[in-house]
């Protein structure tokens, strides 16, 4: 049975492919009264206040009379209404003109994405992790010359070598690996590694791989662990920058655990009981992940379903 969307994965826009090679229809939707503008002031989100927040868009007459200075990003079209990203760079003044002009409030990405409805935080993702890739790739990876945007921000050109360049997506492998009533969880260096939190095992998959290769690779590096029959749960778009996040569930061939210790402060087995307590928050030795991170889904789905 498919797994529901997770966090940042059920965007409703469609992204326009055939619109967006054309460049005076985007032109002439940048000037449409019914086009949509989600401002991103240093990619925060723009939410409306209240118990209920949504995301805030403006017209382009908001943008001209507030002299709103940045290059639309085409989203998409949803009810047959152009959407666009603009990202700002965040300054007292900037904030404070937009919060008069749309009585927003504005928060990170992913403290937007616990407030707002599933399909909001879907566009935030792309929103993000677009404006993102665009604020960092200016210039031509091939000759170093400065670069121009394409296609409503879906490419970017170089005028010299004539090179192309595309949004990257990087996709990560994150797996709960299990053993009987056991999975196996870890803690990262760093920051949570002096926290009780742990977490599924995850690593970039590598060029000339697979999930599955890239599964058995990262639990053997991290963990000393050799793994069968790897299946997919479910993937969650992470725009921190830009992410994918492959979700598996493994069998664990072998059990003794020799941790990578540049990579790894702990990695340890945990009984089924004692994972279910800390899933309702009822266990003070162990934290695990919250719904926002597909970790949490698939260490709910091992703890409390047969898989």
């Amino acid at each position: 049975m498919p797994y529901p969307p997770h966090t940042f994965a059920d965007n409703p826009l469609d992204r326009g492919d055939q619109q967006r090679r054309d460049e005076a229809w985007l032109e002439d939707r940048q000037r449409d009264p019914g086009s949509k503008f989600l401002v991103m002031p240093g990619l925060e989100v723009p939410m409306s206040e209240g118990p209920d927040p949504g995301l805030v868009w403006l017209s382009v007459d908001d943008l001209t009379a507030h002299s709103v200075d940045g290059t639309p990003i085409f989203l998409g079209l949803l009810d047959g209404n152009a959407h666009f990203a603009v990202f700002v760079p965040k300054t007292e003044e900037t904030v404070n003109e937009l919060k008069s002009v749309a009585s927003a409030e504005f928060a990170d990405a992913r403290a937007a994405a616990t407030m707002l409805p599933g399909h909001e935080a879907g566009i935030v993702a792309q929103a993000r992790a677009q404006l993102d890739w665009h604020n960092r790739h200016g210039f031509c990876s091939v000759c170093g010359e400065a670069t121009t945007m394409s296609r409503g921000g879906h490419v970017r050109r170089c005028p010299a070598c004539k090179a192309e360049h595309f949004p990257r997506t990087d996709p990560v492998a994150i797996m709960l690996v299990h053993d009987g009533d056991y999975c196996l969880l870890g803690q990262s260096r760093g920051r949570l590694s002096r926290m009780k939190m742990y977490s599924a095992l995850a690593g970039f998959i590598d060029q000339g791989e697979s999930i599955e290769e890239a599964v058995a690779r990262e639990v053997r590096e991290e963990a000393g662990i050799e793994v069968k029959n790897v299946r997919y749960h479910s993937s969650q778009p992470w725009p921190f920058p830009s992410s994918l996040m492959i979700g598996c569930h493994a069998e664990a061939a072998t059990t003794d655990i020799s941790i990578d210790n540049e990579e790894m402060s702990d990695v340890r087995w945990f009984e089924r009981e004692e994972v279910l307590r800390a899933l309702d928050r009822r266990n003070d030795e162990l934290w695990v992940p919250q719904p926002l991170a597909i970790a949490h889904h698939l260490i709910k789905t091992w703890a409390t379903e047969t898989i």
